[in-house]
C-alpha cells in the first residue's frame, strides 16, 4: 500500500503542478487513498521530494536533483519494482511496465539523468524514450539492464 501510494505521488508530481502537500492530500484523497497530512510528509521526506520553481515561477512540489546514493537507490528500486521489458526502434526505445507504473517508471529513468535520453513520454503502461543515436540506444538499454 505504500509502496503504491508513493508511486503514485512521483505519477502525480510529475504530471501535475501541486504547490502544497494540503493539496496533494486533497488528490490522494479524492483517488481513494487513506492519507493525513502526516502521512504525505513522511512520503515526501522519503522520497527525498522538494520544492522546485515551475512554469511562470509557481513553486511546485518536485523530484530533488540527483546528487546522492540514497535518493538514486530509490529511483532504482522503482525501476526495478515497475520494469517488464525494453525493445528499441532505431534511436526510440520502448519500456513496458507493471500497468500504471509508466509514468513512475519514466521518473525514475529521468532522474538518472543519461545525457543519452532527449527526453521520454508515459503512458499507462508505456514509456517511449527517445535517444540521440542508434548506437547510444544501445548503451541506454545496457545501462538499464545494470540498474535491474
Amino acid at each position: 500500500m505504500k509502496r503504491e501510494r508513493q508511486n503514485r505521488i512521483l505519477e502525480l508530481i510529475e504530471s501535475r503542478e501541486i504547490a502544497t502537500q494540503e493539496e496533494l492530500v486533497d488528490i490522494l484523497r479524492n483517488e481513494g487513498y487513506s492519507v493525513t497530512q502526516a502521512t504525505v510528509s513522511r512520503d515526501i521526506n522519503e522520497l527525498h521530494l522538494g520544492k522546485l520553481t515551475g512554469a511562470g515561477g509557481k513553486r511546485k512540489i518536485a523530484i530533488a536533483p540527483v546528487g546522492d546514493l540514497h535518493l538514486t537507490n530509490k529511483y532504482i528500486r522503482v525501476l526495478r519494482d515497475g520494469f517488464l521489458s525494453m525493445d528499441s526502434a532505431q534511436n526510440i526505445l520502448v519500456v513496458k511496465t507493471v500497468p500504471g507504473m509508466a509514468m513512475a517508471v519514466a521518473a525514475s529513468l529521468d532522474a538518472l539523468r543519461m545525457k543519452e535520453v532527449v527526453g521520454s513520454i508515459a503512458g499507462d503502461d508505456t514509456i517511449m524514450m527517445a535517444i540521440r543515436t542508434v548506437d547510444e540506444t544501445y548503451r541506454v538499454m545496457d545501462k538499464i539492464r545494470e540498474y535491474l
